[in-house]
């Protein structure tokens, strides 16, 4: 059997996750980039066709002038719906595309929840930097495709607004931006997999910001179940923008027992907690995601372990400059917690400081039974440790 996986950068969550749940699975694997000698570097025994990913055309175009395909497949924020449309012409199994639109474009997702009732936010799109006169301040300006914290800031008043969306438009010339009401609360994660007749809530994580007015995720503890109430609402919320098959990472925030979605990203989530998720459940969780694409049913009970607890640090740059001291890729238990420590900047790279995800220098992840443990591990693992920045 053949799977198609569309890929923009090479990423640990296809290096560590997929493809060898895709070889365990005994599929053969061709890899669509428009950036193929990165993959083929990473990625040397793997089959890599270059393509313009982006464009659904192109990528039907490729598939149907090679090997027959089984499953068309990609864990990328930014290819969901092209993935969507390629298996749709092919007839095979996958998400409906106008449900990864949706996720994809936040300005489309406040009108569907707006429409179906679930959930009323205000927002506007910007192609240019001006103030709309009934902004609610403060709101929050950000892509309307858009990930990882990129370009994403809190701002108080118009003149705010004006200078950021300048800003950010001069950064991404002809991109749509979205400003939208700001929504307190605290921030978690609902981590979803379903089949389009199953659906299971695999629990979530608290998410930990850095101060405002940018949203950097700087930790992030797992919580095992959400109280059944705030998961009902997010169902609600997702089911309204037609999201239930295969993996679904989605944000929300919990203000006064109200949860209302931040983003929706149709996919696994990412940032490694992708890996860190399939050992804390002690699920073959790449296999479960990969079997949907392929038209498998999940079984109606995952077996997923029920008494983790995990943690995961993002050391990031608080500065321009060259990193010249760093801690090495580490493994080790302590206290019975497992720690996977991974470089995410090479020493000797010179970096700018961009104020989103891409400061991280590197990721901690942490799995026990004991949530108090987990958490002094982690803490005493990080003060032993220093990341050096000149500038």
């Amino acid at each position: 059997m053949r799977l198609y996986l569309l890929a923009l950068n090479p990423t640990d969550a296809v290096t560590e996750g997929f493809l060898p749940a895709a070889a365990r699975l005994g599929l053969d694997v061709t890899v669509l980039t428009d950036q193929p000698d990165a993959h083929r570097r990473v990625y040397p025994d793997v089959e890599i066709l270059e393509c313009d990913v982006r464009d659904f055309r192109a990528v039907i175009t490729r598939v149907s002038t090679h090997h027959e395909p089984d499953a068309v497949f990609t864990n990328s924020d930014h290819l969901q719906t092209q993935a969507a449309l390629a298996a749709a012409y092919f007839g095979l199994p996958g998400k409906d595309w106008r449900a990864t639109l949706r996720c994809k474009d936040k300005a489309e997702m406040r009108r569907r929840l707006a429409a179906a009732g679930v959930d009323t936010v205000w927002s506007a799109e910007l192609t240019e930097p001006v103030a709309p006169g009934d902004a609610p301040y403060p709101c929050v300006v950000k892509p309307r495709e858009g990930v990882a914290s990129e370009d994403v800031v809190l701002v108080h008043g118009p003149e705010e607004l004006v200078t950021h969306t300048k800003e950010i438009l001069d950064r991404r010339p002809g991109a749509v931006l979205v400003v939208e009401e700001y929504l307190p609360g605290e921030l978690f994660t609902l981590e979803t997999l379903g089949d389009g007749h199953v659906r299971h809530v695999l629990g979530g994580f608290h998410t930990e910001l850095s101060p405002p007015p940018y949203f950097i995720e700087e930790r992030l503890t797992f919580v095992p179940a959400h109280p059944e109430p705030v998961v009902a609402q997010v169902l609600a919320q997702l089911d309204a923008l037609g999201v239930g098959f295969g993996a679904c990472h989605t944000e929300f925030v919990v203000h006064e027992g109200r949860a209302r979605i931040i983003e929706v990203n149709y996919r696994a989530i990412g940032d490694q907690c992708d890996l860190l998720l399939a050992r804390l459940l002690e699920i073959p969780l790449f296999e479960h995601i990969l079997r949907t694409h392929l038209g498998e049913r999940l079984p109606a009970d995952l077996g997923a372990r029920g008494d983790g607890a995990a943690r995961l640090e993002y050391p990031c740059a608080d500065r321009a400059g060259l990193l010249v001291g760093a801690p090495a890729a580490t493994d080790v238990d302590v206290d019975s917690v497992h720690l996977t420590y991974r470089p995410l900047r090479a020493v000797g790279e010179r970096h700018e400081l961009y104020r989103t995800n891409r400061d991280y220098l590197g990721v901690l992840r942490a799995t026990g039974t004991d949530q108090p443990t987990v958490d002094r591990v982690v803490a005493d693992f990080l003060a032993e440790r220093r990341w050096e920045i000149q500038p």
